[in-house]
Protein backbone atom coordinates (compact mmCIF):
# COMPACT_ATOMS: atom_id res chain seq x y z
CA UNK A 1 0.00 0.00 0.00
CA UNK A 2 1.33 3.52 -0.69
CA UNK A 3 0.69 5.78 2.34
CA UNK A 4 0.91 9.79 2.24
CA UNK A 5 1.13 12.17 5.00
CA UNK A 6 -0.97 15.57 4.58
CA UNK A 7 -0.30 18.49 6.08
CA UNK A 8 -4.00 19.13 7.29
CA UNK A 9 -5.51 21.90 8.76
CA UNK A 10 -3.23 22.72 11.93
CA UNK A 11 -0.74 23.52 9.29
CA UNK A 12 -1.04 27.65 9.84
CA UNK A 13 -1.51 27.33 13.35
CA UNK A 14 2.35 25.45 13.19
CA UNK A 15 4.27 28.52 11.67
CA UNK A 16 6.85 29.15 11.65
CA UNK A 17 8.11 25.34 11.78
CA UNK A 18 5.92 24.58 8.44
CA UNK A 19 7.36 27.68 6.55
CA UNK A 20 9.93 25.61 5.45
CA UNK A 21 9.31 21.55 6.26
CA UNK A 22 5.76 19.70 5.70
CA UNK A 23 4.16 18.85 8.91
CA UNK A 24 5.26 15.46 9.00
CA UNK A 25 9.22 16.41 9.02
CA UNK A 26 8.20 18.02 12.55
CA UNK A 27 10.50 16.48 15.26
CA UNK A 28 8.91 15.28 18.73
CA UNK A 29 9.88 12.63 20.72
CA UNK A 30 13.31 11.05 19.15
CA UNK A 31 11.63 10.97 15.70
CA UNK A 32 9.88 13.45 13.08
CA UNK A 33 6.55 12.51 12.79
CA UNK A 34 7.08 10.85 9.09
CA UNK A 35 10.34 8.79 10.91
CA UNK A 36 7.57 7.46 13.30
CA UNK A 37 5.18 6.42 10.56
CA UNK A 38 7.57 4.80 8.17
CA UNK A 39 8.89 2.74 11.37
CA UNK A 40 5.32 1.80 12.25
CA UNK A 41 4.56 0.96 8.55
CA UNK A 42 7.90 -0.33 7.85
CA UNK A 43 7.23 1.72 4.18
CA UNK A 44 8.59 4.62 3.06
CA UNK A 45 5.84 7.70 3.07
CA UNK A 46 5.87 10.96 1.31
CA UNK A 47 3.81 13.95 1.83
CA UNK A 48 1.22 16.00 0.47
CA UNK A 49 2.41 20.04 1.31
CA UNK A 50 2.16 23.59 0.07
CA UNK A 51 3.02 23.46 -3.69
CA UNK A 52 6.55 25.40 -2.98
CA UNK A 53 7.87 23.11 -0.75
CA UNK A 54 6.84 20.40 -3.25
CA UNK A 55 10.13 20.06 -5.15
CA UNK A 56 12.15 19.48 -1.89
CA UNK A 57 9.06 17.02 -0.25
CA UNK A 58 7.65 15.53 -3.42
CA UNK A 59 4.76 13.31 -3.25
CA UNK A 60 4.75 9.93 -4.95
CA UNK A 61 1.55 8.56 -5.81
CA UNK A 62 -0.22 5.54 -7.01
CA UNK A 63 -3.58 3.96 -8.01
CA UNK A 64 -4.72 3.40 -4.53
CA UNK A 65 -3.15 5.08 -1.31
CA UNK A 66 -3.77 5.78 2.25
CA UNK A 67 -4.00 8.99 3.14
CA UNK A 68 -2.51 10.20 6.80
CA UNK A 69 -2.89 13.16 9.00
CA UNK A 70 0.33 14.94 9.75
CA UNK A 71 -0.65 15.93 13.12
CA UNK A 72 -1.53 12.18 14.51
CA UNK A 73 1.13 10.52 15.68
CA UNK A 74 0.65 7.03 15.10
CA UNK A 75 0.54 4.14 17.74
CA UNK A 76 -0.27 0.44 17.72
CA UNK A 77 -3.90 0.01 17.90
CA UNK A 78 -3.81 3.46 15.41
CA UNK A 79 -1.77 1.88 12.76
CA UNK A 80 -3.40 -1.67 12.91
CA UNK A 81 -6.39 0.00 12.27
CA UNK A 82 -5.08 1.77 9.22
CA UNK A 83 -3.23 -1.36 7.59
CA UNK A 84 -6.77 -3.41 7.57
CA UNK A 85 -8.69 0.24 5.66
CA UNK A 86 -10.51 -0.86 2.39
CA UNK A 87 -11.40 1.49 -0.42
CA UNK A 88 -14.17 4.23 0.44
CA UNK A 89 -12.81 3.87 4.71
CA UNK A 90 -11.98 6.52 6.24
CA UNK A 91 -10.82 6.76 10.30
CA UNK A 92 -11.81 9.76 12.27
CA UNK A 93 -11.37 11.33 15.96
CA UNK A 94 -14.17 13.22 16.43
CA UNK A 95 -14.46 15.58 13.35
CA UNK A 96 -11.01 15.14 12.59
CA UNK A 97 -9.78 13.02 10.23
CA UNK A 98 -6.83 10.29 10.76
CA UNK A 99 -6.36 8.50 7.52
CA UNK A 100 -8.54 7.36 4.41
CA UNK A 101 -8.21 5.03 1.92
CA UNK A 102 -8.59 6.66 -1.60
CA UNK A 103 -8.39 6.07 -5.01
CA UNK A 104 -7.00 9.73 -5.55
CA UNK A 105 -5.78 12.86 -4.12
CA UNK A 106 -8.24 15.45 -5.13
CA UNK A 107 -8.41 18.50 -2.62
CA UNK A 108 -12.00 17.61 -2.04
CA UNK A 109 -13.31 15.03 -0.08
CA UNK A 110 -16.82 13.87 0.31
CA UNK A 111 -16.62 12.12 3.32
CA UNK A 112 -20.39 11.79 3.52
CA UNK A 113 -19.60 8.90 0.68
CA UNK A 114 -17.10 7.40 3.17
CA UNK A 115 -17.99 4.49 5.54
CA UNK A 116 -16.70 5.96 8.63
CA UNK A 117 -14.90 4.44 11.52
CA UNK A 118 -14.75 6.09 14.89
CA UNK A 119 -11.27 5.81 16.89
CA UNK A 120 -11.73 6.82 20.39
CA UNK A 121 -8.44 6.75 21.67
CA UNK A 122 -8.33 9.84 24.66
CA UNK A 123 -4.15 9.14 24.74
CA UNK A 124 -3.43 9.29 21.03
CA UNK A 125 -1.22 12.48 20.43
CA UNK A 126 -2.49 15.19 18.26
CA UNK A 127 0.22 18.14 17.50
CA UNK A 128 -2.38 21.35 16.84
CA UNK A 129 0.25 24.28 17.72
CA UNK A 130 3.22 25.11 18.08
CA UNK A 131 3.29 24.97 21.68
CA UNK A 132 2.40 21.13 21.70
CA UNK A 133 5.79 20.30 20.30
CA UNK A 134 6.99 20.55 23.93
CA UNK A 135 4.19 20.01 25.94
CA UNK A 136 3.70 16.87 24.72
CA UNK A 137 7.38 15.78 23.90
CA UNK A 138 7.26 13.72 27.47
CA UNK A 139 4.60 11.47 26.69
CA UNK A 140 6.42 10.87 22.42
CA UNK A 141 9.48 10.42 23.54
CA UNK A 142 8.15 8.04 26.55
CA UNK A 143 6.46 6.22 23.09
CA UNK A 144 9.41 6.68 20.89
CA UNK A 145 12.24 5.10 23.26
CA UNK A 146 9.80 1.81 23.05
CA UNK A 147 9.24 1.83 19.80
CA UNK A 148 13.26 1.98 19.19
CA UNK A 149 14.51 -0.07 22.06
CA UNK A 150 11.96 -2.61 22.04
CA UNK A 151 13.76 -6.39 21.80
CA UNK A 152 17.05 -4.35 21.25
CA UNK A 153 20.44 -4.25 23.42
CA UNK A 154 21.89 -1.21 24.42
CA UNK A 155 25.93 -0.38 24.38
CA UNK A 156 27.55 -0.83 27.97
CA UNK A 157 27.23 2.77 30.04
CA UNK A 158 30.92 3.49 31.26
CA UNK A 159 31.99 2.92 34.58
CA UNK A 160 32.61 6.83 35.17
CA UNK A 161 28.69 7.35 34.75
CA UNK A 162 26.66 7.95 37.82
CA UNK A 163 23.37 5.93 36.81
CA UNK A 164 19.84 5.79 38.25
CA UNK A 165 18.01 3.66 36.55
CA UNK A 166 20.04 2.02 33.83
CA UNK A 167 16.64 -0.05 32.43
CA UNK A 168 15.71 2.74 30.87
CA UNK A 169 19.11 4.28 29.16
CA UNK A 170 19.62 3.42 25.83
CA UNK A 171 22.96 4.21 24.05
CA UNK A 172 23.29 3.57 20.71
CA UNK A 173 26.64 2.62 18.44
CA UNK A 174 29.67 5.13 18.91
CA UNK A 175 28.57 7.41 21.37
CA UNK A 176 30.84 9.25 23.82
CA UNK A 177 29.64 9.69 27.79
CA UNK A 178 32.61 9.61 30.49
CA UNK A 179 31.84 11.14 34.25
CA UNK A 180 28.27 12.62 33.48
CA UNK A 181 25.35 11.71 35.19
CA UNK A 182 21.91 10.23 33.58
CA UNK A 183 18.71 10.23 36.20
CA UNK A 184 16.29 8.09 34.40
CA UNK A 185 13.99 8.19 37.13
CA UNK A 186 11.67 10.23 36.03
CA UNK A 187 11.88 9.31 32.57
CA UNK A 188 13.92 7.18 29.58
CA UNK A 189 16.85 8.85 28.58
CA UNK A 190 18.16 7.72 24.60
CA UNK A 191 21.33 8.60 22.97
CA UNK A 192 22.19 8.34 19.58
CA UNK A 193 24.79 7.02 17.37
CA UNK A 194 28.13 9.46 17.48
CA UNK A 195 26.49 12.11 20.18
CA UNK A 196 28.44 13.06 22.97
CA UNK A 197 27.88 13.95 26.38
CA UNK A 198 31.27 15.96 28.04
CA UNK A 199 31.75 15.77 31.38
CA UNK A 200 30.45 17.20 34.31
CA UNK A 201 27.28 17.73 32.58
CA UNK A 202 24.03 16.46 34.74
CA UNK A 203 20.56 14.86 33.18
CA UNK A 204 17.13 13.85 33.97
CA UNK A 205 15.20 12.29 31.55
CA UNK A 206 12.87 12.04 29.34
CA UNK A 207 15.49 12.87 27.22
CA UNK A 208 16.47 12.14 24.28
CA UNK A 209 20.22 13.13 21.96
CA UNK A 210 20.28 12.40 18.18
CA UNK A 211 22.66 10.94 15.93
CA UNK A 212 26.16 13.26 16.43
CA UNK A 213 24.18 15.41 19.01
CA UNK A 214 26.90 17.37 21.21
CA UNK A 215 26.25 17.85 25.02
CA UNK A 216 29.06 20.47 26.44
CA UNK A 217 30.63 20.11 29.24
CA UNK A 218 28.60 20.70 32.98
CA UNK A 219 25.28 20.98 31.23
CA UNK A 220 22.11 21.05 33.09
CA UNK A 221 19.29 18.78 31.09
CA UNK A 222 15.67 19.00 32.45
CA UNK A 223 12.97 16.42 30.60
CA UNK A 224 11.27 16.32 28.58
CA UNK A 225 14.22 17.61 26.48
CA UNK A 226 15.04 16.37 22.94
CA UNK A 227 18.18 17.66 21.06
CA UNK A 228 17.92 16.43 17.45
CA UNK A 229 20.58 15.33 15.70
CA UNK A 230 23.84 17.17 15.13
CA UNK A 231 22.82 20.00 17.72
CA UNK A 232 25.03 21.50 20.05
CA UNK A 233 23.83 21.94 23.64
CA UNK A 234 25.42 23.82 26.67
CA UNK A 235 24.27 26.50 29.69
CA UNK A 236 21.00 25.08 30.91
CA UNK A 237 17.84 23.11 29.27
CA UNK A 238 13.98 22.16 30.20
CA UNK A 239 11.33 21.35 28.14
CA UNK A 240 12.48 21.77 25.02
CA UNK A 241 12.69 20.55 21.56
CA UNK A 242 15.50 20.97 19.02
CA UNK A 243 15.05 19.77 15.48
CA UNK A 244 18.56 19.28 14.22
CA UNK A 245 21.74 21.03 13.73
CA UNK A 246 20.90 24.01 15.76
CA UNK A 247 23.03 25.66 18.65
CA UNK A 248 22.43 26.79 21.97
CA UNK A 249 26.24 25.70 22.95
CA UNK A 250 26.94 28.14 25.79
CA UNK A 251 25.40 29.30 29.09
CA UNK A 252 22.60 30.94 29.48
CA UNK A 253 18.55 29.27 29.91
CA UNK A 254 16.39 27.69 27.09
CA UNK A 255 12.99 26.73 28.63
CA UNK A 256 9.39 25.03 27.10
CA UNK A 257 11.17 26.32 24.00
CA UNK A 258 11.07 24.92 20.29
CA UNK A 259 13.69 25.61 18.06
CA UNK A 260 14.06 24.76 14.27
CA UNK A 261 16.66 23.69 11.94
CA UNK A 262 20.15 25.63 11.42
CA UNK A 263 19.35 28.31 14.47
CA UNK A 264 21.91 29.64 16.61
CA UNK A 265 21.68 31.09 19.84
CA UNK A 266 24.31 33.26 21.61
CA UNK A 267 25.91 32.97 24.60
CA UNK A 268 24.54 33.69 28.15
CA UNK A 269 21.25 34.04 26.29
CA UNK A 270 17.81 33.35 28.18
CA UNK A 271 14.56 33.20 27.56
CA UNK A 272 11.82 33.68 30.42
CA UNK A 273 9.13 30.99 29.69
CA UNK A 274 7.06 32.15 33.29
CA UNK A 275 5.24 35.92 32.97
CA UNK A 276 5.51 37.73 36.30
CA UNK A 277 2.13 38.04 37.10
CA UNK A 278 1.51 34.04 36.35
CA UNK A 279 -0.85 34.25 33.96
CA UNK A 280 -1.57 32.43 31.00
CA UNK A 281 0.94 32.76 27.92
CA UNK A 282 0.09 34.27 24.58
CA UNK A 283 1.49 33.52 22.05
CA UNK A 284 1.67 34.94 18.06
CA UNK A 285 -0.74 33.16 15.58
CA UNK A 286 -0.19 33.60 11.98
CA UNK A 287 -3.77 32.82 10.90
CA UNK A 288 -5.16 34.67 13.06
CA UNK A 289 -2.67 37.64 12.80
CA UNK A 290 -2.23 38.49 16.56
CA UNK A 291 -1.67 36.54 19.63
CA UNK A 292 -3.80 33.79 21.01
CA UNK A 293 -4.17 31.64 24.67
CA UNK A 294 -2.26 28.75 25.07
CA UNK A 295 -3.85 27.39 28.12
CA UNK A 296 0.08 27.22 29.40
CA UNK A 297 1.53 29.37 32.28
CA UNK A 298 4.99 27.88 31.10
CA UNK A 299 5.82 28.47 27.14
CA UNK A 300 9.25 30.08 26.03
CA UNK A 301 10.82 30.92 22.75
CA UNK A 302 9.48 29.55 19.48
CA UNK A 303 12.36 29.86 16.44
CA UNK A 304 12.09 29.01 12.96
CA UNK A 305 14.96 27.80 11.01
CA UNK A 306 17.87 29.41 10.02
CA UNK A 307 16.99 32.22 13.15
CA UNK A 308 19.94 33.58 15.35
CA UNK A 309 20.55 35.65 18.51
CA UNK A 310 23.77 37.49 19.36
CA UNK A 311 25.52 36.88 23.04
CA UNK A 312 23.04 37.83 26.34
CA UNK A 313 19.86 38.28 23.92
CA UNK A 314 16.89 38.49 26.34
CA UNK A 315 13.57 36.67 25.08
CA UNK A 316 9.82 37.47 26.70
CA UNK A 317 7.60 35.01 27.90
CA UNK A 318 6.03 33.45 24.52
CA UNK A 319 7.96 35.16 22.28
CA UNK A 320 7.61 34.06 18.45
CA UNK A 321 10.83 33.90 16.30
CA UNK A 322 10.25 33.71 12.35
CA UNK A 323 12.50 32.15 9.63
CA UNK A 324 15.52 33.87 8.85
CA UNK A 325 15.92 36.45 11.39
CA UNK A 326 19.04 37.75 13.30
CA UNK A 327 18.30 39.53 16.82
CA UNK A 328 21.03 41.18 18.39
CA UNK A 329 21.37 43.98 21.12
CA UNK A 330 20.25 45.03 24.37
CA UNK A 331 16.81 44.75 25.62
CA UNK A 332 14.17 42.56 24.83
CA UNK A 333 12.82 42.43 21.50
CA UNK A 334 9.02 42.13 20.96
CA UNK A 335 7.28 38.98 21.29
CA UNK A 336 7.11 38.48 17.71
CA UNK A 337 9.60 39.13 15.23
CA UNK A 338 8.53 38.13 11.59
CA UNK A 339 10.52 36.54 9.57
CA UNK A 340 14.05 37.74 7.85
CA UNK A 341 13.96 40.49 10.14
CA UNK A 342 17.15 42.47 10.98
CA UNK A 343 17.89 44.29 14.36
CA UNK A 344 16.47 43.91 18.48
CA UNK A 345 14.82 45.84 20.51
CA UNK A 346 15.47 49.43 19.19
CA UNK A 347 13.81 48.28 16.06
CA UNK A 348 14.33 46.07 13.05
CA UNK A 349 15.32 46.56 9.22
CA UNK A 350 14.33 44.03 6.58
CA UNK A 351 17.17 40.85 6.15
CA UNK A 352 17.83 40.73 2.33
CA UNK A 353 17.81 37.35 0.84
CA UNK A 354 21.37 37.95 -0.32
CA UNK A 355 22.94 37.95 3.12
CA UNK A 356 20.44 35.55 4.57
CA UNK A 357 21.87 33.33 1.82
CA UNK A 358 25.28 33.48 2.31
CA UNK A 359 25.27 33.07 6.05
CA UNK A 360 23.04 29.62 4.78
CA UNK A 361 25.54 28.32 2.83
CA UNK A 362 28.64 29.11 5.12
CA UNK A 363 26.57 27.59 8.51
CA UNK A 364 25.42 24.59 6.18
CA UNK A 365 28.66 23.80 4.58
CA UNK A 366 30.47 23.54 7.99
CA UNK A 367 28.17 20.47 8.61
CA UNK A 368 28.36 19.04 5.04
CA UNK A 369 25.15 20.00 4.41
CA UNK A 370 24.08 21.68 0.66
CA UNK A 371 22.53 24.89 0.65
CA UNK A 372 20.32 23.45 -2.48
CA UNK A 373 18.29 25.64 -4.41
CA UNK A 374 15.27 23.95 -3.41
CA UNK A 375 16.08 25.55 -0.17
CA UNK A 376 16.71 28.94 -1.61
CA UNK A 377 13.62 29.01 -3.29
CA UNK A 378 11.89 27.72 -0.27
CA UNK A 379 13.54 30.72 1.56
CA UNK A 380 12.28 33.35 -1.22
CA UNK A 381 8.94 32.16 -1.22
CA UNK A 382 8.91 32.56 2.73
CA UNK A 383 10.45 36.12 2.45
CA UNK A 384 7.36 37.00 0.12
CA UNK A 385 4.48 35.82 1.82
CA UNK A 386 6.24 37.33 5.11
CA UNK A 387 6.54 40.75 3.88
CA UNK A 388 3.09 41.72 5.26
CA UNK A 389 4.44 41.59 8.71
CA UNK A 390 8.15 43.33 8.29
CA UNK A 391 8.01 47.38 9.15
CA UNK A 392 11.45 48.90 7.84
Amino acid sequence: MNYILFDGPARTNLLPFTFTRPVADIRIGILTIREKWELYLGSTITTLTEEYLSDKFPMVELETNVMLNASFLPNATLVDLIVNLKPNQAIFKDDSVIAFYTLDTQDEVDFDTYEVIEYNDEKVLFIEHTWDIFSKNDAALRQDFELLTKDRTSEPIPESVNVICSNQIFIEEGAKLEFVTLNAATGPIYIGKNAEIMEGSVIRGPFALGEEAVVKLATKVYGATTVGPHCRIGGEVNNSVLFGYSNKGHDGFLGNSVLGEWCNIGADSNNSNLKNNYEEVKLWNYEKGGFTKTGLQFCGLMMGDHSKCGINTMFNTGTVVGVSTNIFGSGFPRNFVPSFSWGGASGFETYLTKKAFEVAKVVMSRRHVEFSEQDKNILEHVFEETKKWRKD
